[in-house]
């Protein structure tokens, strides 16, 4: 085992309301595109990733699986959206991330009224991908680095990046699905996808 498997990963968390839909999918997707490991509530030792992407819920359906319509979709992007369970948001899991990022700017509010400490790393996934869609890749660590170096480095950058661009502020929240329509969901999806393929580019370009 080298010290690289010893180190502590970056921890990234994604949260919604319910974490049957919007979170999950996020986590999903975003773990296959950093290559990331994803929470697996029956895991047991194992290495270390580099990078571990996890979700919460505001007001959790703790235990639940992602909602079969969100899954499909998670599916037909060709990432596994089996094995989820649903757990509750608590102040430990936002002070154990170097990462949080929210489905709206209500979910963000109550993040950091949790944790004042985290406003700097907390973000909504939409917002972060409006900070960091034309960050200059010189700014972060250079081809040697990992993927996880890059994602770190990203973090104070958008930080910075706040306040400096014009928009509309809905723009940064993805709509709620649950028990809404095929229509809904894939309005949703098509607000979460495009942000976490952004974020994903940012550090892979």
């Amino acid at each position: 085992m080298t010290p690289t498997d010893l180190a502590e990963p970056f921890r990234v968390l994604v949260v919604c309301t319910g974490n049957i839909c919007r979170s999950p999918a996020a986590e999903r997707l975003l773990a296959a595109g950093l290559g990331a490991a994803y929470r697996r509530p029956d895991a047991v030792g194992g290495l270390t990733p580099a990078i571990e992407i996890g979700s919460a819920g505001t007001g959790a359906l703790v235990g639940y699986p992602m909602t079969d319509e969100m899954a499909a979709m998670v599916a037909g992007q060709g990432v596994d959206p089996q094995g989820f369970e649903a757990r509750q948001l608590v102040p430990a899991l936002v002070q154990q991330a170097d990462l949080v990022l929210a489905l709206t700017r209500r979910h963000r509010s109550a993040i950091v009224e949790m944790v004042p400490s985290a406003v700097r790393r907390t973000f909504t996934l939409r917002e972060l991908a409006r900070l960091v869609a034309d960050v200059d890749p010189a700014t972060l660590p250079g081809s040697n680095a990992t993927t996880a170096d890059r994602v770190r480095a990203l973090v104070p950058v958008a930080a910075s990046r706040r306040g400096l661009m014009a928009h509309r502020p809905a723009d940064d929240d993805v709509v709620d699905p649950y028990r809404g329509n095929a229509a809904l969901y894939q309005k949703s999806f098509g607000q979460l996808l495009p942000a976490i393929e952004t974020i994903v580019a940012a550090v892979r370009r």
